[in-house]
């Protein structure tokens, strides 16, 4: 081979080289596919050391924390691997564009995927956060089928705050009664309450017939010391931390019934994300969340190294009589049970609404984040009700407890499918001399599921009313979730929402978030730009309250959507179109 012949092989070598080697590093810099295949299905296991049935992915509870990037295509194989009930999962938090069918909430979007049937989850990613995926079918969430879904900056972009290192908490209520069993409890007649949670589970693991705190009052004092040796499914999972490094605690709470707070001894925690979007920092000695709402926030760890400090979880906004849930921060080199000197710290009280509402009203978008419109081409007033319906005590709005049709919505709208549910609109207001204080004279609803059809690329305000519920002197509050969407928070008020309230709206920097709180006896005003094609679920995130019927659907440019996948539609009248679509 002459020497020219010998240096241009070599070259070739070198560039074939390169081609593989940048081939094999593409995935590293530029967006991925990421697999997951993942089989559902019940095994025994003991969060708070009591052991009973509970929901798992690959035998994992609480289920996998997945990871991705901005650009990322998520594709999860989801088999149910249950004997008889269907499931779903929702991505909390992911708006969905393009791919509605893939949001996850059964009855809305899809058909409950079926006992030993496979259905393929897969979206795009498409902004950074703190997230997670849940059950959404009965009350499958509150049987442990949940999990962290973390979306990180994209490769080369940075955080606008730096941090050492990261945690992520799960937080939960956890009840002994499994949920099919709430479940009837809550759809029987007469109502049967289903009762406090037994336990605060903080990832998965909590303690009910032990105590990590023995002898402190706001912890189960009554019960002995709790003596594990680490490999208990009921052991605290430790956090350990290195002395002067600030560290990013990422929040989620998937309660059922709760709001939850969250406190770590002699620190400080300063909140930087809200439901996956950035916020003016602030700092708090403890950190409100209620159900379906996440945070980012920062500590330093700058306290005595010889000590390690309580991280405890209390209860807010119910008056449940339960202890804390309680982990360590373990400051090392020191042992992980090495348990602090000091008591837990003492949570607000339960009912000190006033703290929580300042706590909520704090949060403002970092600046750079994009404003809302300036005005509302639609305004939708949604009143939180308690009624009777045919002798059922339901959860309602405007006076209707949503009851999903056995056709998903998305399907039927897009094929034009009318008699699948009630065409009549649902009402968009409550009428004007309704004493939001007081039982209402007429506590009778009905049933419903109809649909708040929306105008594509208009911008809508959500005015989510409290009132009073069926005994005196009783308004829950209630944290409300939107699928595909994110909103402006653009204000809070007591009493009856009017017109007045308009001119007070947050228009400079309100927060976006996708889960908002109204409190008892007042209103919460939201704005959204109706520009995502699909249908979807808008709902109070107390899973009991959602099953029980408090919940809407809106549904937005369904026309523009492409053809369906037919998967998600094997079930009700979709099924017949699939059948008669096959056979022609």
């Amino acid at each position: 081979m002459s020497l020219m012949s010998n240096q241009l092989w070599r070259k070739f070598l070198v560039w074939i080289h390169c081609f593989i080697f940048l081939s094999a590093i593409k995935p590293l810099f530029g967006s991925q596919e990421r697999h997951f295949k993942w089989e559902v299905e019940y095994m025994f296991w003991a969060p708070d050391c009591i052991e009973r049935p509970v929901l798992a992915i690959n035998g994992q509870f609480p289920a996998p924390t997945i990871r991705a990037r901005p650009g990322d295509t998520m594709v999860i194989e989801l088999t149910n691997k249950l004997q008889t009930d269907g499931v779903a999962i929702h991505w909390h938090g992911m708006r969905q564009h393009g791919t509605p069918w893939a949001d996850g909430a059964s009855s809305v979007t899809q058909c409950p995927i079926q006992p030993g049937e496979t259905f393929v989850y897969r979206f795009k990613v498409d902004k950074p956060g703190t997230f997670a995926y849940h059950g959404h079918y009965g009350l499958q969430r509150t049987d442990g089928l949940y999990g962290f879904l973390i979306v990180d900056v994209a490769e080369g972009e940075k955080e606008p705050f730096h941090y050492d290192g990261e945690f992520n908490l799960l937080l939960t209520d956890w009840w002994h009664r499994p949920a099919y069993e709430q479940q009837i409890m809550l759809s029987v007649k007469p109502f049967r309450w289903v009762g406090e949670p037994q336990t605060l589970l903080i990832n998965g693991r909590g303690q009910y017939n032990c105590t990590l705190a023995p002898g402190y009052a706001n912890s189960n004092s009554s019960y002995p010391p709790c003596n594990f040796k680490g490999h208990e499914q009921c052991a605290p999972t430790i956090l350990n931390v290195l002395p002067n490094k600030t560290y990013r605690i990422r929040v989620f709470s998937t309660t059922g019934l709760g709001s939850e707070n969250l406190m770590i001894a002699n620190h400080t925690m300063t909140v930087v994300e809200a439901d996956g979007n950035y916020v003016e920092p602030f700092t708090v000695d403890n950190l409100g969340v209620n159900t379906g709402e996440s945070y980012s926030v920062l500590i330093t760890t700058d306290q005595n190294p010889k000590e390690n400090y309580w991280v405890s979880v209390g209860v807010i906004q119910r008056a449940f009589i339960i202890p804390a849930g309680l982990t360590i921060l373990n400051y090392l080199p020191n042992s992980a049970w090495k348990r602090p000197t000091s008591q837990p710290p003492r949570h607000p009280k339960w009912n000190d609404f006033e703290y929580h509402k300042n706590f909520t009203k704090s949060i403002f978008a970092l600046k750079g984040t994009p404003k809302p419109p300036r005005k509302a081409h639609r305004r939708i007033v949604l009143l939180n009700t308690e009624n009777y319906v045919d002798g059922y005590t339901k959860w309602a709005v405007n006076n209707v407890s949503l009851v999903p049709p056995g056709t998903p919505y998305l399907g039927a709208i897009k094929y034009g499918i009318k008699h699948a549910f009630d065409q009549r609109p649902p009402p968009e207001n409550f009428p004007s001399d309704y004493d939001i204080m007081k039982p209402a004279p007429n506590q009778n609803g009905t049933f419903g599921n109809g649909v708040y059809v929306l105008d594509f690329n208009t911008t809508v305000d959500l005015i989510l009313q409290n009132a009073n519920t069926v005994d005196p002197n009783v308004s829950g509050s209630h944290p409300w979730h939107l699928h595909g969407n994110d909103f402006w928070v653009l204000g809070y008020g007591e009493g009856k929402f009017s017109e007045k309230e308009v001119k007070k709206f947050n228009l400079k920097n309100p927060p976006l978030r996708n889960t908002a709180m109204v409190f008892s006896y007042g209103w919460t005003a939201l704005r959204f730009v109706a520009d995502n094609p699909g249908v979807w679920a808008f709902h109070c995130h107390l899973e009991h309250h959602l099953l029980m019927g408090m919940a809407v659907v809106l549904s937005v440019g369904v026309d523009r959507l492409p053809e369906l996948p037919p998967e998600g539609l094997a079930c009700g009248l979709t099924a017949k179109l699939l059948m008669r679509r096959n056979h022609a």
